[in-house]
């Protein structure tokens, strides 16, 4: 049986029309499934972990319609249980499915690869406990995600522009002590982003290098630079060019400790202020990609 968790409320409402193509199909090619939905997140989580509990040895995957927001919810309840997740974008950002290789375009091709193909094992971070897929991070980006939670207009990924807007002018850059496997150094950074997956905020390319198979984390750290230069640096996040800034600095890393006056955000959920602990691991996870 496959569970198939579905976020209502993501893509303005375009995951039903995807949960029942996908449901459709499941029972086309004779695969049984479940419909779990839910009007918030916690109400989500609590009914697939009751299921997960009473029939884990029935459950061939869990299949996440919805944004990084319900793939990150998935991982909490799949990766202990070692059940394969699927993540089918449906939300506004997508970030960990953009990592798997997935479009909204392919939903039909990768439903196809999951019925008849093996899931394969990939890396993902682990942070205080708590599971994450595409990034860890902390900083400018976490003070914007702060922001755009707070605004109730606009909606979607302009509300994360409207929020750099407002805080980019006041923001300085935050003393740190970052502690890389094992090696501690003090650093004053714009931001800090711990990469499994690539991008976040719907396409940045902020750890452009990052690779799921890899068992490292791939860490951007961006020291201080004036607004001006921050307003030019910035469109180069989505083509990945801005990591050859003589300001950015990328290090590979296994295990990650951070220590700041800041908020740490993982899949665009946020984990909690600082300090946050966060580690690779290597085939935590089992999934399909393209």
């Amino acid at each position: 049986m496959w569970l198939v968790a579905v976020n209502p409320s993501a893509g303005n409402g375009r995951t039903l029309e995807i949960s029942r193509e996908v449901t459709g199909f499941l029972a086309t090619n004779s695969e049984e499934s479940r419909v779990v939905i839910a009007p918030n997140a916690l109400e989500l989580s609590l009914r697939l972990r009751e299921i997960v509990d009473a029939s884990s040895d029935l459950i061939q995957g869990i299949i996440s319609i919805g944004g990084d927001g319900l793939a990150h919810l998935v991982l909490q309840v799949a990766v202990p249980a070692g059940i394969p997740f699927v993540v089918i974008p449906g939300g506004t950002g997508n970030d960990f499915a953009r990592s798997l290789g997935y479009s909204r375009s392919d939903v039909i091709s990768l439903l196809k690869k999951v019925i008849s193909e093996p899931a394969q094992p990939i890396d993902l971070g682990n942070v205080d406990s708590e599971w994450f897929g595409a990034i860890l991070s902390t900083g400018f980006d976490s003070v914007v995600n702060e922001r755009a939670n707070s605004l109730r207009w606009p909606k979607g990924a302009a509300r994360y522009n409207a929020a750099i807007a407002l805080e980019l002018p006041k923001f300085r850059a935050i003393d740190y002590v970052i502690t890389i496997d094992g090696s501690t150094m003090p650093v004053e950074a714009m931001l800090i982003a711990v990469g499994n997956g690539r991008s976040y905020g719907a396409g940045m390319n902020v750890c452009p290098n990052a690779q799921l198979d890899d068992g490292l984390f791939d860490l951007v750290i961006l020291e201080p630079v004036s607004t001006v230069e921050f307003i030019k640096v910035f469109p180069q996040v989505y083509s990945g060019k801005h990591i050859h800034h003589p300001q950015v600095r990328s290090i590979r890393a296994q295990k990650v400790r951070i220590e700041g006056a800041s908020i740490a955000y993982a899949d665009g959920e946020r984990i909690g202020p600082a300090p946050v602990s966060a580690e690779c691991i290597a085939g935590a996870g089992l999934t399909w990609t393209l």
